[in-house]
């Protein structure tokens, strides 16, 4: 067996498919049914952070995420993820950045190592993809996004994928510059038209799916800015105040636990206050999606959806890409050990 690791770089995981929001959105469906039937190993996530949860928003945090994933995938690896807010205006760096590690799944050795900002996008947007096929009216027409950053763009390819009657985007952003660049991209992108708003509500109100994918430390979207019939899904972090929670028909999460343990999503802190049953939590997604527990039943209902994000879905992607590479010998491979062929020395 080679003791060689393969390195992939942003371009290698585009070129073995790692931009397709289609592979994504079927990968990260079949990862929420493995979810629900127990088939994965998932310890909490660990945040590297300096100071409390506020700091988050304005010196960043590093997330550790170990997984392991079975069915077709039997996947093991771990995602290090960080996110500094003021890199795009103070360094010109991406908010997101990371790297994916993958391990045989028998021998436990290291095989991967790759880019994990795009992955991490991508899984992200297709998990909102997921839950829009299954929450959203199947004749939604408008989308409103709140925050202009690269995960709303995941976002929009993942709504365009799924949602095949969308007419109109609305985006705003505090920026109202990369609004309009996210609107000259995006609306290139998915061929549809999309609305620059001067403010979140406008962004908000009449839409049939509204996403929240923001930094905000501050909540922003008001419960009597949603309308009847609206899917909501809450990707940030302290995004809604609490009576959009307590308006909703039915809540739907990603996993619970994990929700708990983080401990920075609106629900939570909810939750930790004292205010937030979860006995009202309708279903976990991966239990809509194995038909256990029901998804929309008519076209009045208000869901709100909020996903954690489990490492679980990075380490099934990230095995999709690393097999493709294998296939077209994509990659730059290194020796962990020294020359190849070479053994481990203790």
């Amino acid at each position: 067996m080679s003791n060689n690791l393969l390195f992939l770089s942003q371009a290698d995981i585009i070129e073995c498919g790692g931009e397709d929001i289609a592979i994504a959105v079927d990968a990260m469906e079949k990862v929420f049914s493995l979810h629900q039937k127990n088939d994965y190993i998932l310890p909490n996530k660990s945040v590297l952070r300096w100071g409390d949860m506020d700091s988050e928003s304005t010196r960043g945090r590093i997330n550790s995420m170990p997984a392991s994933i079975g069915g077709d995938y039997n996947s093991v690896g771990i995602k290090w993820i960080s996110s500094a807010p003021q890199n795009p205006d103070k360094f010109n760096l991406p908010r997101a950045t990371g790297i994916i590690i993958l391990n045989d799944y028998e021998t436990l050795v290291p095989v991967a190592v790759m880019d994990g900002m795009l992955l991490s996008a991508m899984r992200t947007g297709a998990n909102s993809g997921v839950a829009a096929r299954y929450l959203a009216k199947e004749d939604s027409e408008v989308l409103g996004l709140v925050g202009a950053g690269a995960q709303n763009k995941t976002q929009l390819m993942a709504m365009a994928h799924v949602m095949k009657n969308l007419k109109k985007v609305k985006i705003t952003d505090l920026n109202k510059q990369r609004a309009q660049e996210f609107a000259n991209e995006m609306s290139e992108k998915t061929n549809l038209p999309i609305v620059v708003c001067d403010t979140a509500e406008e962004a908000v109100r009449d839409s049939d799916i509204v996403i929240t994918a923001t930094v905000t430390k501050t909540p922003i979207v008001k419960p009597e800015w949603i309308g009847e019939g609206t899917l909501y899904i809450h990707v940030g972090s302290h995004e809604c105040e609490f009576g959009v929670i307590d308006k909703a028909d039915k809540i739907v999460v990603d996993d619970w636990e994990e929700l708990k343990h983080r401990g920075v999503e609106t629900i939570s802190i909810m939750y930790n206050e004292g205010k937030f049953d979860p006995s009202n939590i309708h279903a976990q997604l991966g239990e809509v999606v194995n038909g256990v527990k029901s998804g929309r039943e008519n076209s009045k209902e208000f869901i709100y959806f909020n996903s954690v994000g489990m490492g679980i879905q990075d380490v099934a992607l990230a095995s999709i890409v690393f097999e493709k590479a294998k296939e077209k010998g994509v990659g730059q491979e290194l020796s962990l050990w020294g020359t190849a062929g070479d053994s481990a020395k203790l």
